[in-house]
């Protein structure tokens, strides 16, 4: 995680806020198709913070980090509580800076060094917002990552044309909710498709 003062640098500070007629698409789920080919981002759901014609930034947000939770990265990180009352999942967010920390949430909080992603989604990179949520003062909903994953100017979308992604409007109750295993599916779905569909093309490709 950064300190408060260290926000200068962070990927995706000049996010659009909606999709708009350029086709960015800022505050949308990305969904892996089977035909990508990039083992990294299999049956990936990646939440896009930021989108425009200089290039590329989201959070994987369907992954798990099985190697540590919460408890153990705030002991990491020396942030000491009386007790952790809102543990939260920490993800896998991507290939790029694996040991920085993200968390994408809900707007009900904010810093000064908050990225606000859309008018419900906000970013924030920085130790005290880990211990705002661990001494419930934090947002409603959030999800921390660690790393995250970023397309140089037109490589995302590039890799959109050759099939590799799909994309459908973010809700809260997909992203924010804590049953990773089906999210991808259900991503699927909420684009009007059938992911055995999918998997069956994958198979005769």
């Amino acid at each position: 995680m950064d300190s408060d003062e260290d926000t200068e640098d962070q990927p995706g500070s000049t996010a659009d806020n909606a999709l708009d007629e350029d086709g960015y698409m800022t505050g949308q789920l990305l969904i892996a198709m089977p035909t990508m080919g990039d083992p990294r981002f299999e049956r990936t759901v990646i939440y896009m913070c930021a989108h425009s014609a200089d290039g590329a930034m989201g959070l994987v947000v369907n992954k798990k980090a099985n190697e540590i939770d919460f408890p153990e990265l705030l002991k990491q990180l020396e942030i000491e509580t009386e007790s952790i009352k809102n543990p939260i999942p920490i993800l896998v967010g991507g290939p790029v800076e694996t040991g920085r920390g993200f968390v994408l949430h809900s707007l009900d909080y904010r810093q000064d060094s908050t990225l606000e992603v859309t008018e419900e989604v906000g970013l924030t990179a920085t130790v005290d917002i880990l211990r705002s949520i661990a001494e419930g003062e934090g947002p409603a909903h959030s999800l921390l990552t660690l790393g995250y994953a970023g397309w140089s100017a037109g490589q995302l979308d590039s890799e959109i044309q050759a099939n590799g992604w799909l994309n459908v409007t973010a809700d809260a109750g997909l992203l924010f909710d804590e049953d990773f295993g089906d999210k991808w599916d259900r991503a699927v779905r909420k684009v009007g498709i059938d992911p055995s569909f999918l998997s069956v093309e994958a198979g005769h490709a």
